[in-house]
C-alpha cells in the first residue's frame, strides 16, 4: 500500500474513521486494511493466564497534562473516565494520534505543518490503557522500550517507575507489577515527557525534513504485559559459527538467562528445540538468582550442523531461517517460554590496504550498495508499507539499508531477514548522541554523568534485540564523529556482554576511536548537485573506498506526486524561482533552496518553460546522475588500487513529501532516480565510463560469463548514426568483476555537441541481456575541485545537452493486457516506436494508472524509462496487488522526453499465467 494524505479539513465522517483507526498502524494515513478499535476509548487488552506469554497493550487514550487536573493516582486507576481524551493505537507519538483523530490538516501538504502549535507539546502527555487478567497467581510484568523521551509509569494508582529511570528511546525496561495486579480490569498509565534530541538520548531529524512539532514524543514500540511462573527466561540468543569458506558445517551455541523471581530456591528444567534437535538441562537457582544457561556442540552434538542452510543477501543466495524454542519448567509446569528466529551466516569487514572497510559475507566479498532509510516522520508503523519499500530496494539491486538512528521495530528486521536486505544500524549525528565530540557549532549538549548509564543501557538493549538477525551486519557507534574513549568503552562493554557477533564500526565518517581504530568509511559528500562524471574521480565522494552517505542531492518527484504535495502557487514557484526557500527540501539553510540544482538543470538542458518541462528535465538529470553514481562504484569495486567497497545513496527514501534525497518518493512513485539506480544495478550490465570513455561489462552474479557481444553506437539527436562498433567474445568473472569491452574514440567526425550513446549486450545465443542509453556532450562538465565544500564540488562549466530539445516528437504505440491470480495482477505492455524518421524515443516512461488516472502504487516494473529507436519494440511487465486496482481494469499512461503523452486501456485477461516480471527485450519489427 502507499500512504495517502490525511484530510485537509476535519470532515465529520473522515474524523470518525480516522478516530476509529487511531495510529494502530499507518492505516490511519494510508487507507490500510487493518481492524479498527471501537469508538471512544481504545479497547481493553485481554491478557491470557498462560505462563510465557507477552501481550501488547492494544492502545491508549492520551491527553495533555495541561488539560488534566486529576492526580496521577486517579488517572492510573481503573474506571477513570478519560472524557475527551484521544484514542490511539499501541505505538504512537502524540502528534500521530492527533493527526489520526483529524485534529490537524495533512502536514505532508504544502506548509500545513507550520500551523501546528509546538507549544502544545512542551508539557507531558498522559497515555492510559486498561488490561484484564483473570488469574493473579502468575507473575506479571510490564516489558517495553521506545519511550520518547522519558516517562513516569503508574499501575492501578501506584507509581512503579520514575522518568529519571525510564528515559531514552532505546532503553529496555521490565517492571514487576505482580503485587499490584488484581482480577478484572487493571490500568497502566505513562506520563510522557517532552522530547529534545539535543538534550535527550532519543532521536531527531537532523536536516532530513521539517521536524515534527511534537518532536516524536510518545510510545513508539509495544508495551507487553508478561505472565510467567517462578522462573523467567530472558536474553535468549544463538551464536552461530559457520565454517568459512567451505560452509560445510556450522556450530550453534544457545544461551539464555534463567532468573528465579521468587524468594526461595527452585529447580528449573530448561528445554530447547532447533529443528529435530532437542536439548535439556536441570538448573538449580537460589532465591532471586540469575544464571546463564548455555548449550553448545560440546555437550549437545546436535548443535553441530553438517550442510547447514546458510543465509545470503539477496542476489547471492537464499534466505533460510531457523527457529529456536526454549521452555523453562518448574515441577513439570511451564514457567516461561522464549522463541528466537536466526540465520546462519558469517560477516567480516577488515580494512583493505587503502584503509577502506571491505565487507565479506560467508567468505565472499561484496560491494555494499545501499540507501539511507527514513521512517515515517511521525513514526507511524505500517508493516505493508515498510515491506513495499524493502521490495523496492531489492528491485533496485540494492543489498543494504543504513539506519542512522531511527532504529525500526522488530518487524522491520524480520522483513529484512526475509528479503535478504542487509542493514547497517547505528547512532545518529548532530544531537545529544555526539554531544561530547560534535564539531564547532553543531547541536547536541555534552553528556552528564546521568547519560552514560542511559547510553550503555541503550546499546545493550539494541544489541540484544538485533544480534540474531542475519540481515544486521554491523553497528556504527558513531556517525559524523567517533565516540571518545569513555563513551566507546561504554558501548563496547555492552556489546561484548550481549555476545554481539558482527563488526563494530567507530564512525560513518573517516574518524578513529581509541580501541576500534579507523572506521574504514568516508563521509565526504556530496549532498548537493554534482555532474555524473564526478563519481568517477577517485577523490572526495568519488568511487573509491566506502562512502557512507552521498548523492547529488535534490530529487524532484513525478508530476503526480508534486501535485499531491504542493499548492498551485508553490508549484509555480518551484520551476520559476531557484532562489525560493523550499519548505519541502530541508530546514537546513545549506539545503533550503534548489539554487545549485536549478542552475545545473538550466545550464545543461536549457531553462524550463513550465512546470511539466521542469519535471521532465529533472527526471533525465536524476536518471543519469544516480545511474552514474552506482555505475562508478560498481566498475571500481575490483580495482587493484583504491577499489570502491561501499556506497550508501543519501537517501533511499524520505519520511515525508520531499524534494531531495530519495530514490522513491513518499507515495512510492518511481521516476528518473529510481530507474537510474535499477539500470545501474542490473545483475549483468553494460555501461559507459565518463572518465575514460570505456565501455565496461560488470557482472554482479557469482558465476563467470563468457561469449558476450558488446555493441556501442553513437547518434546525433535526430537519429543519424555517427559511429558503430561491435566486439564479440567478451568474458567477465563473477562477484562484481568487470571487463573493458571497448573504448570510444576521443573524437568522432561530424558528431553534434549533444549526442546519444546506445549500448547493447547480447549473450552467446544472441539474446539481449543489457541495454543502456546515454545522452552526452562533446563539451564536458568541468569541476572546481579546489572549491570543494563538505556538501558539494562547484561546477564551473556545464555539458551541452540542450540539443535534446531539438529532438522531433516521436509516437510510441502501446498495447496492454492485465491478468490476476492469487491477489496479484500483472500488466503486460508492448511499446513500439512507430515514427517514420530516424529519431529515437528517449526515456519513454510508462505508468500504470487506475480509473481516475492516478498511478497505481506500489508497482514493480521489469524495466521502465526505456529508449526506442524507429521500428523497435519492447515488452514490459508491471506487477501490483489486485486490491490496489479497486475493482477496475488499469490503463497505461505513456510519455517521454520526446513522446506525446497518451493513455491506453489494458485488456483484462483470464486468471492464471505468470505473475512475476520478466526483463524487457528490444526487437526490430
Amino acid at each position: 500500500m502507499f500512504p495517502r494524505p490525511a484530510p485537509a479539513r476535519r470532515y465529520a465522517v473522515t474524523a470518525l474513521v480516522l478516530g476509529l483507526l487511531g495510529s494502530l498502524t499507518s492505516g490511519a494515513w494510508a487507507g490500510a486494511r487493518h481492524p479498527a478499535p471501537p469508538l471512544g476509548h481504545p479497547r481493553t487488552t485481554r491478557v491470557p493466564a498462560a505462563a510465557g506469554t507477552g501481550t501488547p497493550l492494544a492502545g491508549y487514550a492520551i491527553q495533555s497534562s495541561a488539560k488534566v487536573s486529576d492526580s496521577p493516582a486517579a488517572v492510573s486507576s481503573p474506571g477513570y473516565p478519560a472524557k475527551g481524551w484521544y484514542p490511539t493505537g499501541p505505538r504512537s507519538t502524540v502528534l500521530a494520534a492527533l493527526l489520526a483523530d483529524g485534529v490537524y490538516a495533512d502536514p505532508f501538504f504544502s506548509a500545513n505543518q507550520r500551523k501546528i502549535p509546538s507549544a502544545d507539546f512542551q508539557v507531558p502527555w498522559w497515555y492510559r490503557s486498561d488490561f484484564t487478567v483473570e488469574d493473579t497467581a502468575r507473575r506479571t510484568s510490564l516489558d517495553f522500550s521506545g519511550v520518547i523521551s522519558a516517562a513516569d509509569v503508574y499501575v492501578n494508582g501506584h507509581q512503579v517507575a520514575r522518568a529519571a529511570d525510564v528515559t531514552g528511546a532505546y532503553t529496555h525496561h521490565e517492571l514487576d507489577v505482580t503485587s499490584l495486579v488484581r482480577p478484572g480490569t487493571n490500568t497502566v498509565a505513562f506520563r510522557v515527557r517532552p522530547n529534545d534530541p539535543n538534550k535527550d538520548l532519543t532521536m531527531g531529524w537532523i536536516d532530513w525534513l521539517q521536524p515534527p512539532p511534537d518532536r516524536n514524543m510518545g510510545l513508539v514500540r509495544d508495551v507487553l504485559v508478561r505472565r510467567g511462573g517462578p522462573v523467567a527466561l530472558r536474553d535468549t540468543h544463538v551464536v552461530t559459527k559457520p565454517a568459512v569458506p567451505s560452509l560445510a558445517s556450522a556450530d550453534l551455541t544457545v544461551k539464555a538467562e534463567a532468573r528465579n523471581d521468587t524468594g526461595s530456591p527452585v529447580t528449573a528444567e530448561v528445554t530447547g528445540r532447533i529443528g529435530a534437535t532437542i536439548f535439556t538441562r536441570r538448573v538449580r537457582l537460589a532465591a532471586h538468582e540469575k544464571r546463564t544457561v548455555a548449550f553448545s556442540p560440546a555437550d549437545t552434538p546436535g548443535l553441530h550442523l553438517t550442510s547447514p542452510r546458510v543465509w545470503w543477501p539477496a542476489g547471492m543466495g537464499g534466505q533460510p531461517l531457523y527457529d529456536l524454542d526454549l521452555t523453562a519448567s518448574v515441577a513439570r509446569t511451564t514457567s516461561d517460554t522464549a522463541h528466537e528466529t536466526f540465520g546462519i551466516r558469517d560477516v567480516r569487514a577488515p580494512l583493505n590496504a587503502d584503509g577502506a572497510r571491505q565487507y565479506r559475507i560467508n567468505g565472499r566479498r561484496l560491494l555494499i550498495k545501499g540507501g539511507g532509510w527514513s521512517p515515517d516522520e511521525f513514526l507511524r508503523w505500517d508493516r505493508t508499507y515498510v515491506e513495499d519499500r524493502l521490495t523496492y530496494a531489492r528491485d533496485l539491486g540494492l543489498n543494504t539499508i543504513r539506519l542512522e538512528g531511527h532504529l525500526e521495530p522488530d518487524e522491520f528486521f524480520d522483513l529484512a531477514d526475509r528479503y535478504g536486505i542487509l542493514t547497517l544500524p547505528g547512532w545518529e549525528c548532530c544531537d545529544k548522541w555526539e554531544g561530547n565530540v560534535n564539531g564547532a557549532g553543531e547541536p547536541g549538549e555534552p553528556w552528564t554523568g546521568a547519560d552514560y548509564p542511559v547510553a550503555k543501557a541503550s546499546m545493550a538493549a539494541e544489541a540484544a534485540r538485533l544480534r540474531d538477525h542475519p540481515s544486521v551486519i554491523s553497528f556504527l557507534i558513531g556517525s559524523d564523529f567517533a565516540p571518545d574513549a569513555t563513551i566507546e568503552k561504554t558501548y563496547l562493554d555492552a556489546l561484548k556482554s550481549a555476545d554481539w557477533p558482527d563488526p563494530v564500526v567507530s564512525a560513518a565518517s573517516d574518524n578513529s576511536s581509541a580501541r576500534l581504530g579507523g572506521s574504514g568509511l568516508k563521509m565526504t559528500g556530496p549532498y548537493d548537485w554534482v555532474p555524473p562524471g564526478y563519481w568517477y574521480a577517485k577523490r572526495e565522494g568519488g568511487a573509491t573506498g566506502f562512502n557512507s552517505e552521498t548523492s547529488a542531492g535534490p530529487s524532484i518527484p513525478t508530476l503526480d506526486t508534486l501535485r499531491r504535495m504542493l499548492a498551485p502557487a508553490e508549484l509555480d514557484t518551484l520551476w520559476r524561482d531557484p532562489e525560493a526557500k523550499q519548505y519541502h527540501r530541508s530546514p537546513s539553510p545549506v539545503f533550503g533552496t534548489l539554487k545549485i540544482y536549478d542552475a545545473a538543470l538550466t545550464g545543461r538542458y536549457g531553462a524550463p518553460t513550465g512546470l511539466a518541462d521542469y519535471v521532465r528535465k529533472a527526471q533525465l538529470a536524476q536518471y543519469e546522475n544516480v545511474r552514474a553514481q552506482f555505475e562508478a562504484y560498481g566498475r571500481n569495486a575490483t580495482d587493484s588500487a583504491a577499489p570502491s567497497t561501499g556506497v550508501i545513496h543519501w537517501m533511499f527514501n524520505s519520511g515525508w513529501t520531499s524534494l531531495h534525497w530519495q530514490l522513491t518518493d513518499r507515495y512510492l512513485d518511481q521516476g528518473g532516480a529510481y530507474f537510474g539506480a535499477k539500470k545501474a544495478n542490473e545483475p549483468l550490465h553494460v555501461q559507459y565510463s565518463y572518465d575514460n570513455r570505456s565501455v565496461v561489462v560488470v557482472n554482479h552474479r557469482h558465476a563467470q560469463v563468457s561469449g558476450l557481444t558488446a555493441r556501442a553506437t553513437l547518434f546525433d539527436p535526430d537519429g543519424t548514426q555517427k559511429y558503430d562498433k561491435r566486439v564479440s567474445g567478451v568474458s567477465v568473472d563473477g562477484d562484481g568483476a568487470h571487463t573493458t569491452a571497448l573504448t570510444l574514440p576521443s573524437a568522432v567526425s561530424g558528431l553534434s555537441s549533444t549526442y546519444l550513446l546506445r549500448l547493447d549486450l547480447t549473450d552467446a545465443h544472441g539474446k539481449q541481456v543489457s541495454r543502456n542509453v546515454y545522452w552526452l556532450s562533446t563539451r564536458p562538465d568541468t569541476l572546481d575541485w579546489s572549491g570543494t565544500t563538505w556538501y558539494y564540488t562547484p561546477t564551473t562549466g556545464y555539458a551541452d545537452l540542450k540539443g535534446l530539445t531539438s529532438m522531433a516528437r516521436v509516437p510510441v504505440s502501446a498495447t496492454a493486457s492485465t491478468e490476476s491470480s492469487d491477489g496479484t495482477s500483472t500488466t503486460t505492455v508492448t511499446l513500439r516506436n512507430t515514427g517514420r524518421g530516424r529519431t529515437p524515443a528517449l526515456l519513454t516512461d510508462v505508468h500504470l494508472v487506475g480509473a481516475q488516472g492516478s498511478p497505481v502504487l506500489p508497482v514493480h516494473w521489469s524495466d521502465d524509462e526505456v529508449s526506442l529507436w524507429p521500428g523497435e519494440s519492447v515488452t514490459l511487465t508491471a506487477t501490483c496487488r489486485t486490491d490496489d486496482l479497486h475493482g477496475s481494469v488499469p490503463a497505461v499512461r505513456v510519455s517521454g522526453w520526446n513522446t506525446p503523452e497518451r493513455t491506453v486501456p489494458a485488456t483484462r485477461l483470464g486468471g492464471g499465467g505468470p505473475l512475476g516480471p520478466t526483463p524487457g527485450r528490444f526487437s526490430r519489427r
